[in-house]
């Protein structure tokens, strides 16, 4: 089996090539507005130094989000359409599941916080418990400003941008997990593909995008 993995969820776009019984290759730029331009020579990169070839994939993996409506977009038809044109599946990944195994991968607590940077001063946000197969989701993801999140929520050890970027109501930062790791990324979809667990290509914008077309415009 031979995966990869995209996540343009958050700041980082991440790229990760994942071989059985190998090391995962990875390439990460963190660039919050260029999404776009960064991507395919990522992806070109990574399979590069993983000494394969598109056609070599059996499967894409690709973050589902939340996130900002164009970082997010990009990602998800980047996969959508190389799965199309190489004819191999491809499957969604919640980017809060997994920025959650990573926080709870770094820290001993039994639950965990992620907040990531939903920009007009909101954050993305879900609460995890640790489970025996990863991380199990205890709310789904929502976006609000972060003073309106649960006090108690709040408190646990917080993985994401969000928590650096209003330190204030997040006392217990993660600073080694703000991004997505595109190699754990591919991890949990090998995990949930042995399972056989769904893993549809939907994404999570959970509002409008800030750009709207000339007709949604006018509908306003």
């Amino acid at each position: 089996m031979l995966i990869l993995a995209i996540d343009t969820a958050t700041t980082a776009i991440g790229v990760a090539v994942h071989r059985d019984g190998a090391d995962p290759v990875t390439s990460v730029v963190l660039d919050a507005r260029a999404h776009t331009e960064h991507l395919a020579p990522l992806v070109a990169r990574a399979l590069e130094q993983a000494g394969s070839t598109p056609r070599d994939l059996t499967d894409i993996a690709v973050g589902t989000g939340p996130g900002p409506f164009t970082g997010l977009r990009v990602g998800l038809v980047t996969a959508v359409t190389m799965g199309y044109a190489l004819g191999v599946p491809v499957h969604g990944v919640c980017s809060l599941d997994v920025l959650a195994e990573q926080a709870l991968a770094a820290t001993d607590a039994d639950e965990v916080l992620v907040a990531t940077d939903a920009r007009r001063r909101e954050v993305y946000w879900a609460r995890y418990a640790r489970a025996e197969d990863g991380a199990r989701a205890l709310t789904p993801p929502a976006v609000e400003p972060a003073a309106t999140i649960p006090e108690d929520t709040r408190a646990l050890p917080t993985a994401g941008r969000g928590a650096l970027l209003y330190p204030d109501a997040f006392p217990a930062v993660l600073p080694d997990v703000l991004d997505v790791d595109p190699a754990r990324l591919a991890a949990v979809a090998r995990r949930r593909l042995a399972a056989g667990a769904p893993m549809p290509v939907e994404p999570l914008y959970l509002r409008r995008p800030d750009a709207l077309t000339t007709a949604e415009r006018a509908a306003r």
